[in-house]
């Protein structure tokens, strides 16, 4: 089931280097940064959540090597932790101060969004990754995976997979004390795949706690944070479990947190019996869904999404035109493919052998 709100974008992750529409450069002043000449080197700062999570080490790999080919001075820096807002406004400031010409974040977020506004303001070109800040339009363009659908997917395969039994759900999202768009479209999307109705498809934990899913009743148990780590997954699942120890599909908001509900199951004897259903697709997720730790993952493409970040701002600062949304999409969107070795009738998926000629980390 498609929540009505929400149109599924088919661009594949592939096609992004061939398919960037463009239109006129998106920074709203022309002060503070100088545009780059054909042969100059151009300065882009790469901010991430954190240094340690898999899938922003693997983005910033992706950021370093085209940063080679394509002349331009890459600085990295990143929060202490996901949700560490404080740390990136001071990486932008070091980037507007520096007098860069761009800037790629991926926002822990809304505390940054003032200070993404000062360097759109001075100059910089800035482009999202990963996480559509809210409003879409505090950042010139982003590139990401449409978050909702990747929830969607595994939503419509644990659906499938549970073949009319009831539906004991936890939910392993990523925090509990601020909104951000990443977390509550994963959620959402997950819930709307599964045919739940949604409340308002922007908050997380205001759909009803019972009632019918597509193929059957489901109760949810939980909506616990983990912080996106695999500590917090441990916990968080630790926590659901006591609650109700008949849960039998735990929706995580990524992979390491996914390895940490695991553990929790299986140190309780019932992980044999439990759906696990995640997002992200690194190659460790893959191969925790070939040895059946994970059921199902949706695969995203953080390496792609810096590259052609990265692409992007030496072109713009060169005097070339900026990359359009996709259609529909207020960001443009780098592809998402669901990834198990129990296809399920009518979600499209690929096995964990493709899976793992497209991971990362």
């Amino acid at each position: 089931m498609t929540h009505p709100r929400r149109r599924l974008a088919v661009a594949g992750a592939l096609a992004v280097a061939t398919a960037l529409a463009v239109t006129a450069c998106g920074s709203d002043d022309d002060g503070g940064t100088t545009a780059a000449g054909e042969g100059d080197s151009v300065a882009v700062t790469l901010i991430t959540k954190d240094s340690i999570n898999p899938f922003f080490v693997a983005m910033q790999d992706g950021a370093k090597e085209v940063a080679e080919t394509e002349n331009v001075d890459l600085t990295i820096a990143a929060g202490a932790e996901d949700g560490d807002e404080e740390g990136q406004i001071q990486a932008i400031e070091n980037a507007i101060a520096a007098g860069e010409q761009g800037i790629l974040i991926v926002p822990n977020g809304p505390g940054v969004n003032p200070a993404i506004e000062r360097a759109r303001d001075a100059g910089l070109f800035v482009i999202a990754l990963d996480t559509p800040p809210d409003p879409a339009d505090i950042v010139d363009i982003t590139f990401a995976t449409d978050n909702f659908e990747a929830g969607e997917l595994i939503g419509q395969w644990a659906a499938a997979q549970l073949g009319g039994e009831p539906a004991t759900i936890a939910l392993l999202d990523l925090f509990n004390d601020k909104i951000v768009s990443v977390d509550y479209n994963r959620d959402q999307g997950f819930l709307s795949g599964m045919g739940i109705e949604l409340g308002d498809d922007k908050r997380n934990g205001d759909e009803p706690a019972t009632g019918n899913y597509s193929g059957g009743t489901y109760e949810i148990v939980c909506n616990e944070p983990t912080g996106g780590a695999e500590d917090g997954g441990r916990t968080a699942m630790e926590n659901c479990l006591t609650r109700n120890p008949d849960v039998n599909v735990v929706y995580t908001i990524n992979e390491p947190s996914a390895a940490g509900a695991y553990a929790a199951l299986e140190a309780a004897g019932v992980a044999e019996d439990v759906l696990i259903v995640s997002v992200d697709g690194g190659c460790d997720g893959v191969q925790a869904v070939k040895d059946g730790r994970i059921g199902a993952t949706s695969q995203q493409y953080p390496l792609l999404m810096a590259s052609e970040g990265v692409k992007a701002i030496a072109d713009i600062a060169r005097g070339g035109e900026a990359p359009q949304p996709s259609d529909g999409l207020d960001f443009f969107n780098t592809g998402v493919a669901l990834v198990t070795d129990t296809p399920a009738d009518g979600v499209e998926s690929i096995d964990t052998t493709e899976g793992a000629d497209k991971c990362w980390g």
